[in-house]
């Protein structure tokens, strides 16, 4: 999984690459003119923990294609990595409609992919971290990113069910918020058909 890089990572992998490209290999020595020891260390380490270059042998590095890094760096990564949290947690708003639709309603793409998340207030501090460790941009309550972005929506409460390996609103507040508004008439007719009467 490509991550995100701060700037000087990336000039370093620039330079990497323009020399290199994926096909011939490198050593940390190529920087021992252009940066400090501690940067040196700093660079190559980010650089292989973010999955941008590769090491093969104890000394030697090679490129990863860009092409792999750009499209990994769009990839959906959400629905698989929450699965691994230890905190309560429910797809919620939009999410909850694309999951109860199976996904006949999606409102993503690779350019903006939000994901509407009810945490518990109390679990703030874990969840903010939980995303920044994976490079997700997280927001509390509204907020706009390019790619995969979590709208973090702290609660008091979490009702939720599980549902294709993930949790998620119940069906009948799912049903509820699709109800308030005309633009998801066919995805609340979607629902009701396909799960029958709910009471809202």
């Amino acid at each position: 999984m490509s991550l995100e890089i701060p700037s000087y990572a990336l000039k370093a992998f620039a330079l990497f690459y323009s020399k290199y490209s994926t096909i011939e290999t490198f050593t940390q020595s190529e920087l021992d003119w252009v940066v400090g020891q501690s940067m040196k260390k700093k660079i190559f380490s980010v650089l292989l923990n973010a999955g941008w270059i590769e090491k093969v042998s104890r000394t030697r590095y090679k490129c990863i294609e860009p092409q792999v890094i750009f499209k990994e760096l769009l990839s959906f990564k959400v629905p698989d990595e929450i699965k691994k949290a230890q905190k309560k947690y429910a797809f919620t708003n939009l999410s909850a409609m694309e999951i109860w639709s199976d996904f006949s309603y999606v409102q993503r793409s690779i350019a903006r992919s939000p994901y509407y998340i009810k945490i518990l207030k109390s679990d703030m501090t874990y969840w903010k971290n939980f995303f920044n460790k994976l490079n997700i941009n997280n927001y509390v309550g509204e907020g706009h990113s390019i790619g995969e972005f979590v709208i973090l929506i702290p609660v008091d409460s979490i009702n939720s069910i599980e549902k294709d390996g993930v949790f998620v609103d119940t069906l009948q507040d799912t049903l509820k918020f699709a109800m308030s508004n005309e633009s998801y008439k066919y995805v609340y007719e979607y629902m009701r058909e396909k799960y029958g009467a709910v009471s809202t």
